[in-house]
């Protein structure tokens, strides 16, 4: 063990300029990888793109370098050039290719002792055996001895690969030493103590009754018993209840409130731009605005005052127009997006509640070797200490009790984030950027994605919940074919569905738990003409007609309300979709209609990719137009696989596809429908179409298959959407199958 210093020089040279010098006090007997580190929090240059020269010969530093016997004079060489880069890429990928090929020879062989048999692993006496061996191709019968060894492979591998993680945390560790601040803690405490006001202002009752009257808490109920009943849970529990219900709520939050880059002029509403900051005004102050921003009009030259507010009292009111700072760790969690922090290397993440705070940073990175080595201010247990004493201060007054169950809560947390930084890491997720704020301002902070989007490489098989789907289509099919047989006139249907589309309109507004809707006189005496039709579309949507004892008849919800929540938009859409083709005269007599008895239902759906959470695959057979399916990189192909329920067949004699509700580059144009009668191993196609182009937004084309063929699996491969250049997404509104399953 030797202590040594190096002057390490960066920059300057044939490339001008004058050269940074750095000293670096380091102990031999720690080796190379401790000294790359040292560098790199001196110069930022990360430990592989280094390369160290001593300058009194121009030799390269390397792991036979002998760092006692060197000389001080070293130069720091940034590996930056296309030409090293691939070389090295190429000859990493030579040598592991070479190793996976010794590895599967290996696997493929045994040797054997000729004299007895036996065989030679890792625990035969190789001075003792004779010379005759024989090598011995390994037969399928040898399988389980093969599944072994793999797996004994693997775990040495797993236990290798977590005894470098804590070598490389223990390094960073003693690298922390030499960088930290020697502040006694007080910057990391002015930092963090602070917020704990900012929580608490969230504990007030006034406050906390401003955002019950805020937040629409019935709608968001119902969304999140419909996003369960979409899974096909109708009775969930009180825990899958309450997840449901805070994703809701997040949803609603951000679709609510924006992050706000420049305000609209207050005088003509158009745009400004910055020009500076301003003084906060006492009013401001009040809540919690310190920071005032000025900005002038584009076009009039008046200035707006933008005061970026911290009390959610005031976020809540007229004003409510940006986003708060505090992002609260539970609901980052419940998202089951603990590795998504907007794609930021972080140095701390500390959560903060009404009981205190905890260091959380370990859920939120799989490289925490490479995190403490950022971790500076303070040591970890100066870190550790000072949240102790925060919390402790803020659980004084609590009852034994209560500060029993939440120190069995902090022993819990405690072992699962002893767990985190060493999970695995699931390289197949792009792990989005941040999503509010300008592309610019977001590219400054170095928080925009690889890829903005949120995209899997590939998604669960997902079963369709849309047995009513089929249902509310086949009575309203029947009502049509009804006001067809009869030869009743235009003007007449269109004022029945205008009258059912009035009172869905009534119960959809009505809360989900009670609903009902009392006809009016005109509306009782059209659905008593056609009464069995209307029962019919009831009954599909959990809803039954009853007459009251003043003589006037209501529609009410029958059994779980969840059922009527589920079907409600996807009659309000097809009755709003049957009237606009009534008063465009889009309504033909010859050829498949829409609506239309026979469509397929209750299958299950697997897709190359689904843009989660919104556009997964069995939105595009949910029957509701708002929703779709959309796949990240479907743009120059992607498919759709759907299977028949419990196997059974059918012969498609009919599809729907409609156009989503925006951006038209993203609609099919190219595609081949296939069939399977072995549940998706073998293809054959039964459909084809070309440059298709959809006219408008939500707007449903009909194709007649005309290859009868039986399946029990249909396969859309679609090859090419309306603009591939420049967009790389696929989306379809919705698609319908028909046909009669055996």
């Amino acid at each position: 063990m030797v202590a040594r210093r190096f002057v390490v020089r960066q920059g300057g040279g044939g490339g001008g300029g004058e050269a940074e010098e750095h000293e670096v006090e380091y102990d031999t007997e720690h080796g190379l990888d401790i000294l790359r580190l040292q560098i790199f929090s001196l110069t930022s240059v990360p430990p592989e793109l280094q390369k160290i020269v001593v300058e009194a010969d121009g030799s390269v530093v390397d792991d036979g370098t002998d760092l006692e016997a060197i000389s001080e004079g070293l130069r720091l060489v940034a590996i930056t050039g296309e030409e090293e880069e691939a070389e090295a890429a190429a000859a990493a990928e030579a040598a592991r290719a070479q190793e996976k090929s010794d590895e599967e020879l290996a696997r493929m062989i045994q040797i054997v002792v000729e004299a007895d048999g036996s065989r030679v692993d890792g625990g035969t006496d190789m001075e003792s055996i004779c010379e005759g061996l024989r090598v011995v191709a390994i037969s399928e019968g040898d399988g389980e001895d093969i599944a072994a060894a793999e797996a004994a492979r693997v775990q040495e591998k797993s236990d290798e690969e977590f005894a470098r993680m804590l070598q490389a945390e223990e390094e960073a560790l003693l690298l922390q030493q030499y960088s930290i601040r020697n502040d006694g803690g007080e910057e990391f405490r002015e930092r963090v103590e602070p917020y704990m006001h900012q929580v608490l202002m969230y504990e007030d009752p006034m406050r906390q009754e401003a955002a019950r009257k805020t937040v629409p808490m019935d709608e968001l109920q119902e969304k999140a018993l419909v996003s369960l009943a979409k899974e096909g849970n109708f009775s969930p529990s009180k825990d899958e209840e309450d997840h449901a219900f805070l994703l809701q709520l997040l949803f609603w939050f951000k679709q609510s409130f924006r992050w706000v880059n420049a305000p609209p002029c207050d005088s003509c509403g158009r745009e400004t731009f910055n020009v500076g900051m301003g003084t906060a005004l006492p009013s401001e102050i009040k809540f919690g605005a310190n920071r005032v921003e000025i900005y002038r009009c584009n076009y009039c030259s008046s200035t707006t005052r933008f005061p970026r507010y911290n009390d959610p009292y005031k976020k809540l009111g007229k004003d409510a127009v940006e986003n708060g700072p505090i992002a609260l760790h539970s609901t980052v969690e419940v998202l089951d997006m603990k590795l998504v922090w907007w794609n930021k290397k972080l140095d701390y993440v500390i959560a903060i509640s009404k009981d205190g705070v905890r260091d959380v940073t370990k859920r939120y990175t799989r490289k925490w070797h490479e995190v403490l080595s950022r971790r500076i201010i303070t040591s970890e247990d100066t870190v550790s200490a000072i949240l102790s004493s925060i919390t402790g201060k803020y659980r004084s007054g609590l009852s034994i009790d209560g500060l029993t169950a939440l120190e069995n809560r902090d022993k819990k947390e405690s072992e699962e984030l002893s767990k985190a930084a060493y999970l695995e890491v699931d390289t197949s997720i792009s792990l989005p950027g941040r999503q509010s704020g300008s592309v610019e301002w977001r590219k400054a902070r170095l928080e925009l994605s690889q890829v903005e989007s949120l995209a899997c490489s590939s998604c669960p098989a997902r079963k369709c919940v849309d047995a009513h789907v089929s249902k509310i289509y086949d009575a309203l099919s029947a009502l049509l074919s009804h006001f067809c047989d009869g030869d009743i006139p235009k003007e007449r249907v269109i004022e029945v569905f205008d009258s059912l589309k009035c009172l869905m309109q009534n119960l959809k507004d009505a809360k989900f738990k009670s609903r009902r809707a009392t006809l009016d006189k005109k509306t009782q005496l059209v659905f008593e003409e056609i009464f069995p039709s209307v029962e019919r579309l009831l009954c599909a949507m959990s809803l039954k007609a009853e007459l009251g004892t003043d003589g006037k008849c209501s529609v009410t919800t029958v059994g779980n309300a969840v059922h009527t929540s589920l079907a409600l938009p996807v009659a309000m859409d097809v009755v709003d979709e049957i009237l606009s083709n009534y008063k465009s005269n889009a309504v033909c007599t010859k050829g498949p209609q829409f609506p239309r008895g026979n469509r397929l239902c209750s299958g299950s759906v697997l897709a190359s990719g689904e843009q989660l959470p919104i556009g997964i695959a069995t939105a595009a057979f949910d029957g509701i137009r708002s929703s779709k399916w959309e796949e990240p990189d479907g743009a120059k192909g992607c498919w759709i696989i759907y299977r028949m329920l419990d196997g059974q067949t059918c012969e498609l004699d009919s599809y729907d596809l409609m156009s989503a509700n925006d951006v038209p580059e993203r609609d099919p144009m190219d595609w081949v429908l296939e069939g399977s009668t072995d549940g998706g191993s073998t293809w054959n196609t039964i459909d084809a179409r070309s440059s298709v182009i959809f006219d408008s937004r939500f707007y449903r084309k009909i194709f007649t298959v005309d290859k009868r063929y039986k399946a029990n699996a249909f396969r859309f491969r679609f090859l090419r959407v309306r603009e591939s250049n420049g967009n790389p997404r696929f989306q379809i509104g919705s698609i319908d199958l028909y046909g009669k399953s055996t």
